[in-house]
């Protein structure tokens, strides 16, 4: 029996209005201070409207129930608690004790704030095998009509869509006032969940989108600066009691190796930008003259190294030089990062006190999706666009047309380059034998390591759990710059910074099953109220930071506030800070999904996470968040930029249905093909990097490419996708009037 109809829209306002009058300024406001973030993941969209928008009630009965087969790929990060998270009984900050079972506190509180009931009837599956449960793939029998919302992948979600299956979100779109203010205020987002419908025309939305932080940049170089100034800082000669020695050089010069290149930095305060000079001609390319010398003992190259940052740069770095690669004011490039990790792995003793120590590694050396890394790490260092593509390996070329590094030169002579450190013994033997044990915590805890390429916050969580153990100091293991590289952005070649690792829709999100709803206009106004929800002021707090209880209040009862890159966001409170050290380590992502119900989906800010952030991390990321507001980092735009270069390509593109069931016999270049970025699957790109060319097609760079553009159908590929971004820009356009 309806005993009462729930306004969603209208309570949204309310909620939003609350927000504000106890203290939080609307996340989306701008502000005239910006601290920076570059933590792990992002920043929170700037564009969030600060006003609700009149639009027509969804009204459903109090007490509406949504199955809800949501989550984040696996069972403790679902809705609700699972037998391992929950043990007997676990008590959280709010001082609340929850089972398994229970709602966790997010979803406890949207249950008072919507009104309505959500039965989890999730199973802990990732976003793509979820989907197949539900939908009866894999021969079984579709259970679409005993569920309401699912987690699912962006591309099923399209797929799923046009085959008549799920709610077309576009057909209520002016009754989601703070969903349709964020699309609008977002083009690229608005053109990734863009897809079609049943009679195949463009324009129809069936998931509402997730972002883990958006515009903001990704991930960046991680090194150990106590290692780096070891060994460049201080005056007189390095002479160290005893050191190993180099490699004989395999690494060729990137660089110019006469003349010179004007760089743009931020200024070592901070203040403001100049313009400094590598002077070739004084100093020669120092990896030409350490490839010139030979192998050479650890102390000798650390020398060379050393004069060559004195004279190249006249002076400049005085005798903090590890500001070439750790400050504010950096300015270092590939050749210079070879000659440094020739020298940090010929100094164990100085470094570790051993007789080994790696250069580059990833996360887990053994995991394929963490693997990935050095080859994104790859395009950074040597200007190669889409090995960072938010779709696939696609990317907007300075003509304006979608290319797909799979089938350029370019990426392939950046891969060998890697190659060259691998032969070198810069490239961890862990990665070249991918080592499944080793990860993060152990390559840091044991020394064993020198540099990555990851997300601040999550790894630079190791300072206060491992590198500052028995209470040592001076062990910092933070972001460094992005390098300088050889960029043709359409205006010319030019060396500058460029990070192609910039947040973004991600590829999952939660759909509405249309069998599901059915004709129940309750269920169907509450589901689209909880996606509307997620989308204000309040519901992003909400969805970052769980309920008010794990935030901090001032006597009156309103939030603390600090200012995040621009806006005014929650201070968590302290009983928060300690919890998520103790159950999560330190990680805020872990934290929220296992413990708190948030960031499973929708708009995740990063001001939580920002707070999470040790010292160090903090002191790196700062530095790259500077460079960005100056503008000394270039980066994707999430709108169609001026220059089509600098546009991000959306994470789906709108296949018709005849393109997506060919495309989906196109194994050799789909999820568990050559280029797979599934965990227990192999890439390529990262075979390339330890091991060079090898096997059927792939000899050599030519022979790739041949294989990938003929045999494996990658021109075709690329001319559908071409075709489909074509037609998203005229749809585009169109509805932008």
């Amino acid at each position: 029996m309806k005993t009462s109809k729930i306004a969603a829209s209208a309570m949204a306002a309310v909620l939003a209005s609350a927000t504000l009058m106890t203290g939080c300024s609307t996340p989306g406001q701008n502000s005239s201070t910006n601290t920076g973030s570059s933590s792990d993941t992002g920043s929170t969209s700037s564009t969030t409207s600060s006003s609700e928008v009149e639009a027509p009630k969804l009204e459903y009965a109090e007490g509406t129930v949504l199955r809800m087969a949501t989550g984040y790929n696996n069972a403790k990060t679902g809705i609700a608690f699972d037998p391992e998270t929950a043990g007997s009984g676990v008590t959280l900050a709010n001082g609340k004790t929850y089972n398994t079972g229970d709602l966790k506190p997010t979803w406890e509180e949207l249950e008072n704030v919507l009104k309505v009931k959500f039965d989890d009837v999730y199973t802990g599956k990732k976003a793509s095998d979820n989907w197949v449960e539900w939908s009866g793939g894999d021969g079984n029998a579709s259970k679409l009509s005993d569920v309401d919302m699912i987690s699912i992948t962006a591309s099923d979600a399209n797929k799923a869509g046009a085959a008549g299956q799920l709610v077309n979100l576009a057909e209520y779109l002016d009754k989601m006032p703070n969903f349709k203010a964020y699309l609008e205020a977002n083009p690229i987002v608005r053109l990734s969940v863009t897809g079609r419908d049943e009679n195949d025309e463009l324009g129809a939305l069936y998931f509402s989108p997730y972002f883990d932080g958006v515009n903001d940049i990704e991930r960046m170089p991680l090194m150990r600066v106590d290692w780096v100034q070891k060994l460049l800082d201080g005056e007189g000669k390095f002479e160290p009691e005893k050191s190993g020695t180099t490699k004989a050089p395999v690494y060729t010069p990137y660089m110019p190796t006469s003349g010179s290149v004007e760089v743009e930095v931020v200024k070592k305060d901070g203040s403001g930008t100049q313009t400094i000079k590598k002077d070739y001609d004084k100093a020669g390319n120092i990896v030409a003259k350490m490839n010139e010398k030979g192998a050479m003992s650890g102390a000798e190259a650390v020398q060379m190294l050393r004069d060559y940052i004195d004279t190249a740069y006249d002076g400049y770095y005085g005798t903090t030089r590890s500001d070439l690669f750790c400050g504010q004011n950096a300015a270092w490039d590939a050749d210079e990062l070879v000659a440094l990790l020739r020298c940090v792995t010929a100094n164990a003793p100085t470094l570790n006190g051993r007789d080994s120590v790696e250069g580059l590694f990833s996360r887990e050396d053994g995991n394929n999706n963490r693997r990935l890394d050095m080859f994104r790490f790859a395009g950074t260092l040597f200007g190669v666009r889409g090995l960072e593509s938010r779709k696939d390996y696609l990317y907007v070329g300075n003509d304006g047309k979608l290319h797909d590094a799979r089938g350029e030169e370019a990426t392939y002579a950046a891969l060998l380059k890697m190659n060259d450190m691998a032969k070198e013994g810069l490239v961890s033997a862990d990665y070249i034998n991918s080592t499944a044990e080793v990860d993060s915590k152990k390559v840091l805890e044991g020394d064993i390591a020198f540099m990555s390429y990851d997300y601040n916050q999550t790894q630079t969580a190791y300072n206060e759990t491992y590198l500052n153990k028995d209470g040592q100091t001076g062990e910092k293991y933070m972001a460094a710059m992005v390098p300088v590289a050889r960029w043709n952005d359409g205006t010319g070649e030019k060396y500058m910074r460029f990070t192609e690792s910039w947040r973004s829709v991600k590829t999952d999100g939660w759909v509405i099953s249309k069998a599901g709803v059915g004709d129940d206009e309750d269920k169907l106004n509450a589901c689209l109220a909880l996606i509307n929800y997620a989308y204000s002021p309040e519901g992003q707090i909400l969805m970052s930071y769980g309920p008010k209880e794990f935030i901090k209040t001032k006597a009156d009862g309103s939030y603390e506030t600090f200012n995040f890159n621009g806006q005014e966001w929650p201070v968590i409170a302290d009983a928060t800070y300690k919890e998520l050290w103790e159950k999560a380590g330190g990680s805020y992502t872990d934290y929220a999904r296992k413990y708190l119900g948030s960031t499973l989906s929708f708009v995740k800010s990063q001001s939580f996470e920002y707070q999470c952030t040790h010292e160090v991390g903090k002191e790196g990321a700062g530095y790259i968040s500077k460079a960005i507001a100056l503008g000394t980092i270039k980066h994707p735009e999430l709108a169609l930029a001026d220059n089509p270069w600098y546009t991000s390509v959306p994470t789906v593109l709108p296949y018709t249905d005849v393109e997506n069931t060919e495309i989906g016999t196109f194994t050799n270049i789909g999820k568990t093909g050559k280029y797979s970025s599934e965990k227990n699957q192999v890439n390529l790109f990262c075979s390339i990097i330890s091991g060079g060319f090898s096997g059927e097609g792939t000899t050599s760079a030519e022979e790739t490419i041949n294989s990938f553009k003929n045999t494996w159908k990658g021109d075709v590929y690329l001319d559908y996708s071409q075709s489909a971004w074509e037609e998203l820009v005229e749809y585009y356009n169109k509805i932008k009037g």
